[in-house]
């Protein structure tokens, strides 16, 4: 009954945590987004989850996302990171549970016969290896353990052993080894938080890219059109030249804009070629040329919307404000792993197993041996090192909490950026079309004034210029509006495709768990 009473005490006492209590920090940010002329007028709703599916809605964008998804040679790193946090919270956890290591041997000692040791007399060696006194050859009487002896009366004791137990296993009375496994798990967490980001940064730097490339495809388009319309100008220019009719000074401007467009047109083509080099860096294999975009009026009606309803607590979700909130509960972990080491460390070494003279009975009920041999360290006197450490676990506790705020505003900035760009960029596209309608049609008149001699060539030179420009400015505007969209998406977080591990059984069941302490209040 003692015994029971002691193991219960022990169990008692082993569910000490002295971790200080860590509720989630509450967000250093306003509720809600900012309100005014530069943003859209949103309702304040939970924002449901979005993958990039659902924004980017070109299939030839989705092939090469899932391409690179499988080939990103950083996205591996990412993962290999993760598994390696993986495999360190396993080792560590390891330590909640004893090591019970098996052995199993025979030993044979040879000792030499001496005078007295033949008598007998008080060496607790006997005829019969029954007796603590007895005479004899062929027995110790204290043991039992048989002997033989040879001609010169030397002896050669043989025992078998047979052995199962644990050494040295702490029993984390006060919390110890769960706080650091704690600590272990937290982190393994952040690190998955890590390469969800990692993933999500990588399908928006492929968006971006692929956008971008679209977007100098049309400038492309643009250059070319507009050294192909200077080119006959220059042609009609030099026969008004040749004929008389129009001055030297005309062909000369007609020959500006030429240039001026074929100078841009061997820009823009190798800006072209250096996206498409950008685009398969991060595919990490060649991209099909049918999958390339023609333009980006071609892919700027194939990009989703996020539902309405945007609240900042929405952020909070994001993978880096995610990865933080796990390293602060880690440093927090760690400050009841450095509490508990001013309380005594009581450890157990018990062994349990069969010994016997001989191999045929060895599994008999009288071979049964075991040993329990309990210890404890109580820490008198270190100098200073467990309240170092004490006073290190509080100070990174701090030092990551400012983190974790630092990162939601740093978040609700860029969220904001995001919709403040997002409020005004449909006028400003609205604005550059009607630019651009009127530019054409100003060209349109007065090239055919020119011809027809009634205006200089200047005026026509003139629309020439402010046609291409606009043009430009317009496929610009358009790219902004794309990239805008990948904004939003990148700054909100959250894509549901991308929050899986590599299968493995034991990181779900991590996930999980980590995923119920980051929600749990009393966490």
């Amino acid at each position: 009954m003692k015994r029971r009473a002691a193991l219960l005490a022990l169990l008692a006492l082993s569910a000490c945590n002295l971790e200080p209590h860590l509720d989630r920090p509450q967000p250093l940010v306003p509720p809600s987004w900012p309100a005014g002329d530069a943003y859209l007028r949103q309702n304040e709703a939970s924002l449901p989850s979005v993958s990039y599916r659902d924004i980017f809605k070109d299939p030839n964008l989705q092939a090469i996302i899932d391409q690179a998804l499988a080939n990103n040679q950083d996205l591996r790193e990412a993962l290999a990171n993760v598994a390696a946090a993986r495999a360190t919270y396993r080792v560590q956890r390891a330590d909640l549970f004893p090591q019970v290591n098996g052995t199993a041997g025979a030993t044979d000692r040879h000792t030499p016969q001496s005078g007295d040791t033949l008598s007998g007399a008080g060496s607790g060696t006997g005829s019969t290896g029954t007796g603590s006194t007895g005479t004899g050859t062929t027995g110790t009487g204290s043991t039992g353990t048989g002997t033989s002896v040879s001609s010169s009366g030397s002896r050669t004791y043989t025992t078998y052993q047979l052995q199962a137990g644990a050494t040295s296993w702490e029993l984390d009375l006060f919390g110890r080894v769960r706080s650091l496994t704690r600590s272990a798990l937290d982190l393994y967490l952040s690190q998955e938080a890590t390469a969800r980001g990692a993933r999500l940064t990588l399908v928006a730097e492929i968006a971006n890219a692929y956008l971008q490339l679209a977007s100098d495809r049309s400038l492309l388009a643009i250059a070319l059109d507009t050294q192909k319309s200077a080119l006959d100008s220059v042609r009609l220019t030099q026969a008004r030249l040749d004929g008389g009719v129009a001055p030297r000074t005309d062909l000369r401007q007609a020959q500006t804009v030429l240039a001026t467009a074929q100078a841009d047109t061997a820009n823009v083509t190798t800006l072209v070629a250096q996206d498409r080099n950008a685009l398969e860096l991060l595919v990490g294999a060649r991209v099909a040329d049918a999958l390339l975009p023609p333009s980006i009026e071609a892919v700027d009606g194939m990009l989703g919307e996020l539902p309405a309803g945007l609240d900042s607590t929405i952020l909070l979700r994001r993978p880096d404000v995610v990865q933080t909130e796990y390293e602060l509960r880690a440093a927090n972990a760690r400050i009841g792993a450095a509490r508990a080491a001013f309380l005594p460390r009581i450890s157990l070494t018990g062994l349990a197993g069969l010994s016997s003279t001989a191999l045929s009975s060895l599994f008999t009920g009288g071979a049964f041996t075991w040993t329990v041999a309990p210890s404890a360290t109580l820490p008198i006197f270190d100098g200073g090192v467990n309240s170092g450490n004490l006073a290190y676990a509080k100070a990174q506790r701090d030092l990551y909490l400012a983190t974790y705020q630092k990162a939601i505003q740093t978040a609700f900035r860029e969220v904001a950026d995001a919709l403040a760009r997002r409020g005004t960029i449909d006028a400003q596209i609205q604005a550059d079309q009607l630019n651009l309608t009127a530019a054409q049609d100003t060209y349109t008149l007065d090239t055919a004034r020119y011809r027809n001699g009634i205006d200089p060539y200047l005026n026509a030179l003139v629309a020439q210029r402010t046609l291409y420009d606009a043009r430009r400015t317009l496929a610009s505007a358009r790219l902004t509006r794309a990239q805008n969209l990948v904004a939003l998406y990148q700054t909100l977080g959250g894509d549901a495709l991308l929050a899986d591990l590599p299968d493995t059984p034991g990181a779900r069941r991590d996930l999980e768990a980590g995923g119920q302490r980051l929600t749990d209040p009393a966490r």
